[in-house]
């Protein structure tokens, strides 16, 4: 991009001269001083050189161009003459520059008659300030206003990377307030219409998706997917698919492949072809080993579909249904009959949270009653987390709450907002019921790296929690919220519990046979793992197709026959040594809870060469198809409302290069990547550095 810096492209150009003073003006004319402003006590502390090319500080003759911004000569003047304000008779003057200043003077106060330098220094001082202000305009008038030389709008391409980091739509670019605000930083920023950046845009979606695409390709262990739905403002449904693996270095990765419109009537057979479209389009159709989908009806029809069309070419696969929407499911079920006494609840919190006194009220009385230490703002949004914060209130700080409604109500009259001793009783068991499903999903929602095995741990439990409700509980309604808890918890062990979540499971060191679930447990699940594992990981002869290394095999038909005999005594071997392997693993305690998964095996993958292989292709299985904080924290608030308010025309390109950078991907325009923090640096950069220094 040269040495130019944003500042020299963008800034200087849109000074204003601030008075305008005629050459051929006489000591008898009036002239009137327009309002100076900051640039200018800058600006009179430097002289323009000779060749005019450049400015010359007054007090120390450093020099710089002429398109220097003037924030950089206020920089100049603070780091090398601190003070420099102060200074009682500035600089020297020109004989014309002091005629015209003291015009200015006698326009500004005609009242006081201009006197001679050695009359009292505070006239001195007064004098010589607008002298210097009057030169210093007289100037800035005279130089002609540049217009920058740059092939790249820095201004443009920095609000080119706000708009996609906001998920903003293109026609912001349009809006009268931002170009009026960009207008008084330089009348010379032009930025870009809408049409030109919705095209640079999409050029960068294929660009950037070209990187992604060469990525993907250097993979060779199994990939797996997962499929977010959503519909927006304009009532088109949308499908988002996501990849994951787990690299050479035992990190987990995951990388945005589309996102892309279901056609309507958006059931299987659509969604079924928009994930063939995305899987070949990245070439990586052959590479998928899961799916794990959003529960929906249709998505599950899609999935079925797909392991119908990779097992007629003899590829491995499995779809399991998402384990954090199931639990939301559950959770909402519990909810579900309180939702009237939330409602009140969510009404105190809302008007406590504007109100400062109640804030301080309610902080008063908790310290009176010792009902703890309460962090306010309170949390109201309409997620899992927000519910639970609500329950929290009114089991915890019961007192606290009745007296800080009383006051209010002393105040501004009654309020619905006082719970009854019924509706305080139902609140106090659902919280105490409802506590370790709280307890699950801030887990969940916290850890690193949220394995099947891991996630089918915390959901034994919930289902556990449910099932002793179900059949213990004395109060009625508590029963009947466990007998719809207990319907969705048995649709999805019907969904999730395979062979490949089986094997994904022992595979975490964490959990293997000791912590999986019951049901789960099985020795079919497990002869089939031992047969899968025997059959494609127990040698380097990999087959075909299975994401590993193939081997290449050019002989003619004769030394090809003798070679593979050779093989197949070799691979009897390899096959006894695989098997043992898988068994010495099992045999061994489970990791301690903590453990990091990926840097168990990381340390271990050369004591079980082939079974780590085999765990890098089923730990990449996902138990969610989304981050759980979407779906139980306030994170999933904007992000869904992202998501709903960008036009059909931005969506795609939008999203995908938003979570693209997001993922580390280069910002590529053209061929040309575009270095957001070097434009950045250009723009607030000192005046010693990139060219805006001149020697």
């Amino acid at each position: 991009m040269g040495n130019t810096t944003l500042t020299d492209m963008t800034l200087l150009p849109g000074v204003e001269p601030m008075a305008e003073v005629a050459a051929s003006s006489s000591p008898g004319q009036e002239t009137k001083v327009k309002k100076t402003t900051m640039k200018s006590l800058y600006l009179k502390f430097f002289e323009t050189a000779p060749d005019g090319k450049s400015r010359i500080c007054r007090l120390c003759r450093k020099s710089y161009f002429m398109t220097t911004a003037t924030g950089n000569l206020g920089k100049h003047l603070n780091n090398r003459h601190p003070g420099y304000h102060q200074l009682p008779e500035g600089i020297s003057f020109t004989a014309q520059s002091t005629i015209q200043a003291s015009m200015f003077a006698r326009n500004k106060k005609p009242h006081v008659p201009v006197r001679a330098r050695a009359q009292a220094q505070p006239q001195v001082q007064a004098q010589s300030q607008v002298q210097v202000q009057a030169q210093a305009q007289a100037k800035v008038h005279a130089q002609p206003k540049t217009k920058p030389t740059m092939d790249i709008d820095h201004v443009n391409w920095l609000l080119l990377r706000w708009l996609i980091s906001s998920s903003l739509p293109p026609s912001i670019m349009e809006d009268n307030t931002l170009i009026d605000s960009c207008k008084y930083l330089s009348t010379s920023v032009r930025l870009w219409p809408k049409e030109k950046v919705q095209e640079i845009i999409l050029e960068v979606f294929r660009s950037m998706k070209e990187d992604v695409k060469a990525s993907l390709q250097c993979i060779n262990s199994r990939l797996s997917v997962t499929l977010d739905f959503w519909t927006s403002c304009e009532q088109i449904v949308y499908i988002s698919v996501k990849c994951h693996w787990i690299d050479e270095n035992w990190i987990s990765q995951k990388v945005l492949l589309d996102v892309c419109r279901v056609p309507y009537p958006c059931t299987g057979s659509e969604i079924l072809q928009v994930l063939m479209n995305v899987l070949l389009a990245f070439n990586i159709d052959s590479k998928i080993l899961a799916c794990t989908h959003n529960n929906s009806e249709h998505a599950i029809n899609a999935c079925h579909e797909l392991r119908q069309e990779l097992e007629s070419r003899t590829l491995p696969f499995c779809y399991i249904p998402c384990a954090a929407r199931t639990l939301k499911v559950i959770i909402e079920d519990g909810l579900e009959n309180v939702r009237p006494i939330l409602s009140k609840i969510r009404e105190f919190i809302l008007e406590t949270n504007s109100n400062q006194e109640m804030m301080e009220d309610f902080k008063h009385w908790a310290e009176v009653y010792q009902e703890g230490s309460w962090k306010l703002p309170f949390d109201y949004s309409s997620n899992w987390n927000g519910d639970y914060s609500m329950l929290d209130v009114v089991k915890k700080a019961p007192n606290a709450m009745d007296n800080t409604i009383k006051k209010v109500e002393e105040i501004f009259g009654p309020r619905n907002w006082v719970l009854s001793t019924a509706e305080k009783s139902v609140i106090d068991s659902l919280h105490s019921y409802l506590e370790p499903f709280y307890k699950t999903t801030t887990n969940l929602c916290n850890c690193k790296l949220p394995t099947v095995g891991l996630i089918f741990f915390f959901m034994d439990h919930v289902f556990e929690l449910i099932n002793v409700c179900h059949d213990s509980s004395h109060q009625e309604w508590l029963k009947n919220i466990a007998s719809d808890m207990s319907k969705a918890a048995q649709s999805f062990t019907s969904q999730a519990y395979n062979m490949y979540t089986f094997t994904a499971a022992i595979l975490d060191p964490r959990i293997k046979g000791e912590l999986i679930p019951e049901t789960l447990n099985s020795a079919r699940n497990l002869e089939d793992a031992r047969n899968n594992f025997v059959r494609d990981y127990s040698s380097t002869f990999q087959v075909v197709g299975n994401g590993h290394i193939t081997q290449d095999t050019t002989e003619d038909a004769g030394a090809f026959s003798f070679a593979e005999e050779i093989v197949r005594k070799r691979r009897r071997v390899s096959m006894s040594n695989a098997a043992d392997e898988l068994s010495q693993y099992l045999a061994e305690p489970p990791a301690p809870i903590s453990t990091d998964a990926l840097e168990w095996w990381r340390g271990h993958s050369s004591r079980y060469p082939r079974l780590s292989l085999m765990a890098r292709d089923f730990l990449a299985i996902q138990g969610t198809s989304l981050d759980p904080e979407e779906l139980f924290t306030s994170k999933g608030d904007n992000i869904q409302k992202q998501q709903y308010c960008l036009p059909l025309s931005s969506m795609q390109a939008t999203m995908c290069i938003k979570s693209w950078m997001q993922s580390g991907y280069q910002f590529n325009f053209q061929s040309t990547t575009i270095d957001f923090e070097r434009l950045v640096e250009s723009a607030t950069a000192p005046d010693d550095i990139d060219g805006s220094l001149h020697n």
